[in-house]
């Protein structure tokens, strides 16, 4: 193994050599070759040797950016070379003209610190064996051809050079004469300097040659298509320069118009086959009289392609505490929802160019959904946009509408594009689920393409006709009722549904941020009105009945209105509105409190409900008359809610021993269950537990704790199944003050998403069957008091 050593003076000074390392440059001997030399220790080696015996030793660098080679950094062979002149030049660089003597091997590396000697071993160019001349001369025919395609790249080469290269019958000259006057590779000239069987060279420096000739036929071919594009562009360039100078000439104003489309276009950040397209529209516009209806449509249709953002990136400067404070300010509550949108904001920070995320914003009306979009859109600094599907029910709308149609327009995508200014803007398509279909088309079927990442990337609209890249906008959709939303497009949505607020959810919303801003957009200031606490929780109490906080703001902005109106007229400098003074400004109350029962009856029992604007108490009456067994229900009850109630009176007729019930009471009695607020629509499985509770208490004479409520849903064998909407109705007991809840033991999870606040006040009963239910549910019997001995006065 080679090794760099210091200079040791018993080196026989015949073998030892001062030595450059080559970067790039082979040797070789009978060759004579110039190089350039820099580095401090070539240099000092050149002007020794020079004042030595005139020879040095050229080895070649396996890789020419070392700077300070040992050893293992140089290859085993060189060539030993005479230098024949040397030429200084500025900045310490040599000129270095030298004549290759003979092949050598490098036996050890000898580093002096400041210059490089090398102890060396002559060997033999070529080996003396002999060879197969037949193999030889077909080798010498292949070698002759390829340098003839070669030499057809220089047009420069002399033709002396190709003659005597054409008639050499020696494969040696043959060999040499092509090597030195080609030029490949220096990692190839290494192997043909290390070789030296001629045979082997020979083959060597045919596969090296016509490597070469391979790549110079490709690199001479991109440069005639490069060549071809660019004077096809220069001669488009030079007439349509010379068409407008004719038509200035000949005082045709819209030359310049068309010029201007034109030069637009050629700037355009757009594929080839676009602008090719656009051109063609612009110079058919320069054909046409200026003042014809066809001239208008190519300029409007030109106007509008122009005005996209082809290419137009807003960079996004998003952090997470930015967008969690962003979120925290703008929305109070919606714990879960801003912890999923947290999540897709982490994945579009981390990785950019993600596809295919997109996520559906599903709840009632008013609760926030378009907000929550607005508000993403500012946590990532991007644009916004809005596009309203609601009621969309021709294709046209998403796609557009052919140019050539009178009154044409691009789509509602494109036209958002056109408002953001970006390609890559937040666009929101707000009640995807209100889309319609007709005969005019399916407007579901076009949001496919757009909703598609492995489509989208090339969205062509009807009016604008070349493709546009939206793969790079965000999207995000809402919707109210997610069943309307068709599945193949659904599919291709992540859905997060919101809850409607609480009570509670809504005093926060209208203190922090309703109250301000309508104080703001009615010119008041927070010492001019005054809305106290209890009056915002009466206002959502007894003026609204939503899921959202719509109806609550625009009673807030009635109350800054009458305010404004008194101040205004100087009938009061200051307003308060309490809850005692409220109906003087809204009126009388539109919504009674929740009917439910506040005492221990027989047959009343206080369910909860879940409806689209919150959690209710629902009380349950049911009443047992002399009849034929005939169960009749009322209060708007729906299909659900029916069968829940022959569920409970079969399950009733099954324990009617154990609670002193009558067996025949199905046969002997009619049965009325009622449910109060007979106009509000009610249904689902879960009053299933109170029905059961009414009729026990009913037909037993039991009474019905008025603290308790429940909800659960029943099967025939007593069994209490698991229920939605726990959140809602725990706040609604919250709300009436009452302190126990009986819930199915499986929901016992779901008391997670339920407020502190509430479980604070509330005991939750978790229940397995029915029977657990009635124990806890029912007024225990009255026994009836001993009778007391009777004490008779004796008779004096």
């Amino acid at each position: 193994m080679e090794q760099t050593i210091k200079s040791d003076k018993s080196t026989d000074n015949g073998n030892v050599l001062y030595t450059v390392a080559m970067r790039g440059l082979v040797a070789f001997p009978k060759m004579v070759m110039h190089f350039d030399v820099a580095r401090d220790k070539s240099v000092a080696a050149v002007e020794r040797a020079l004042k030595d015996s005139g020879r040095v030793f050229l080895v070649a660098q396996h890789e020419a950016y070392v700077e300070n080679p040992k050893a293992t950094d140089l290859y085993k062979t060189g060539v030993i070379a005479e230098i024949k002149q040397v030429l200084k030049l500025p900045d310490n660089v040599m000129k270095v003209l030298v004549e290759g003597l003979y092949k050598a091997n490098l036996v050890r590396l000898i580093d002096e610190g400041d210059v490089l000697k090398a102890e060396v071993k002559r060997t033999p160019a070529y080996s003396r064996a002999k060879y197969d001349e037949v193999e030889v001369e077909a080798l010498m025919r292949s070698v002759k051809d390829v340098f003839e395609r070669y030499a057809s790249f220089f047009p420069k080469m002399p033709k002396e050079l190709l003659i005597s290269v054409m008639t050499e019958e020696d494969p040696i000259k043959l060999f040499e004469n092509v090597t030195f006057n080609c030029n490949l590779n220096y990692r190839d000239k290494q192997t043909l300097l290390e070789e030296s069987n001629i045979t082997n060279k020979l083959s060597v420096l045919f596969a090296c040659l016509t490597s070469e000739v391979e790549i110079l036929e490709l690199e001479n071919l991109i440069n005639e298509q490069t060549k071809n594009s660019i004077d096809k562009g220069q001669k488009e360039y030079y007439l349509r320069e010379q068409l407008r100078v004719i038509q200035e000439q000949l005082g045709e104003d819209d030359g310049d118009e068309v010029f201007a489309y034109i030069n637009d276009i050629m700037e355009l950040k757009t594929d080839d086959k676009s602008k090719e397209k656009l051109l063609k529209e612009a110079d058919k516009l320069g054909k046409l009289p200026p003042s014809s209806q066809e001239a208008f449509v190519i300029k409007n249709y030109l106007d509008t392609v122009l005005d996209l953002p082809w290419g137009k990136y807003s960079k996004a400067k998003m952090t997470m505490e930015k967008a969690e404070a962003v979120l925290e300010k703008d929305h109070y509550g919606l714990k879960k929802v801003k912890e999923r949108i947290l999540e897709f904001l982490a994945v579009h920070m981390l990785n950019p160019e993600i596809k295919g995320q997109i996520i559906c914003l599903a709840g009632p009306p008013g609760i926030g959904k378009t907000s929550i979009a607005k508000s993403v859109a500012r946590a990532m600094g991007r644009k916004y946009a809005r596009v309203s599907l609601g009621g969309v029910r021709d294709e046209a709308d998403i796609r557009g509408h052919r140019k050539t149609y009178v009154g044409a327009m691009p789509g509602r995508i494109i036209t958002a594009l056109q408002q953001a200014g970006t390609a890559n803007p937040l666009i929101l398509f707000d009640e995807i689920d209100k889309l319609c279909n007709d005969i005019k088309g399916d407007p579901s079927s076009a949001m496919l393409e757009v909703l598609d990442s492995e489509q989208n990337n090339a969205f062509r609209d009807h009016f604008i006709e070349i493709p546009f890249d939206l793969s790079k906008a965000v999207f995000i959709t809402t919707a109210n009722d997610v069943s309307a939303i068709p599945g193949p497009l659904l599919d291709r949505m992540e859905l997060i549904e919101l809850p409607s607020y609480t009570a509670e959810e809504k005093f926060h919303i209208a203190k922090e941020h309703l109250v301000p801003k309508q104080l703001k957009e009615h010119g008041l200031k927070a010492a001019q009105l005054k809305i106290e606490d209890q009056a915002i929780r009466d206002i959502i109490q007894f003026y609204t009945r939503e899921a959202g906080v719509r109806t609550l703001e625009r009673y807030i902005a009635s109350l800054c209105r009458k305010a404004a109106r008194k101040i205004a007229s100087g009938e009061a400098k200051k307003v308060t509105v309490k809850g005692t003074n409220l109906a003087d400004f809204l009126g009388v109350r539109r919504y009674i409190s929740d009917l439910f029962s506040r005492q221990d009856q027989v047959g009343i029992v206080n369910g909860l409900a879940w409806t689209s604007v919150g959690g209710t108490i629902m009380p349950l009456e049911v009443i047992i008359l002399k009849g034929t067994g005939k169960i009749e229900v009322t209060g708007l009850l729906g299909e659900v809610m029916k069968e829940s109630a022959q569920i409970a009176v079969s399950y009733v007729r099954s324990i009617a021993d154990k609670y002193g019930i009558n067996p025949e009471f199905y046969k002997e009695n009619d049965i009325h269950i009622h449910a109060p607020e007979g106009a509000v629509p009610k249904d689902g499985p879960s009053a299933g537990v109170t029905i059961v509770t009414a009729l026990v208490s009913a037909l037993s004479g039991r009474k019905v704790r008025a603290d308790i409520a429940m909800t659960g849903e029943i099967t025939l064998h007593g069994k209490v199944l698991p229920i939605g909407g726990l959140r809602e109705k725990s706040m609604a007991a919250f709300k009436a003050d009452i302190p126990t809840v009986l819930i199915p033991r499986d929901n016992e999870a779901d008391l997670e998403e339920v407020d502190d606040a509430v479980k604070a006040a509330i005991s939750f009963r978790s229940m397995d069957t029915l029977d657990q239910v009635l124990d806890i549910a029912l007024v225990p019997e009255e026994k009836p008091a001993p009778a007391k001995p009777s004490r008779r006065k004796k008779k004096s």
